[in-house]
């Protein structure tokens, strides 16, 4: 959960909901090394649907026949996303109320953090409001990165 957390940050992620007891019985096992968790809420909930708010879409994100191909998906501008667990799946009868279902194309399934950078990354790489160059590089990398591309 802590690299999931963490991505959330690096997204810009406004909440992270989860559901169930394995994370409150892993939660000693403390993994957000940049304190995410002090900007973005962490909040569990006994049901996704009621949790969200009304102007979110709930989009599953798993590997489940008839999902649209992440690289295909066209992300609504406020949506809520649910990921299944790493040694399961997520309930059918989520996925029947889902707004949308979509997949990672890849051979063989990604663990829950690297699933959850690839979505986010897609997101962020789809919206119109991506923000780059090197005043974004130097706010975002680690202190002891000061590498730069000679000019050619």
């Amino acid at each position: 959960m802590g690299a999931v957390m963490r991505a959330s940050g690096c997204y810009r992620v406004d909440g992270v909901f989860y559901t169930g007891e394995r994370y409150d019985k892993a939660a000693k096992f403390y993994t957000d090394t940049q304190n995410v968790n002090e900007n973005i809420p962490l909040t569990a909930v006994d049901d996704l649907f009621e949790a969200r708010s009304p102007r979110q879409k709930i989009v599953c994100v798993e590997l489940v026949e008839g999902a649209i191909a992440l690289p295909e998906f066209e992300h609504p501008e406020h949506a809520l996303y649910v990921f299944g667990p790493e040694d399961g799946s997520i309930n059918q009868k989520v996925i029947d109320r889902a707004d949308a279902v979509v997949y990672v194309p890849t051979v063989g399934c990604m663990n829950l953090a690297a699933t959850v950078n690839v979505l986010l990354y897609d997101r962020l790489a789809k919206s119109a409001s991506v923000v780059t160059g090197d005043a974004l590089i130097r706010a975002s990398r680690d202190r002891n990165n000061t590498s730069k591309v000679k000019e050619r």
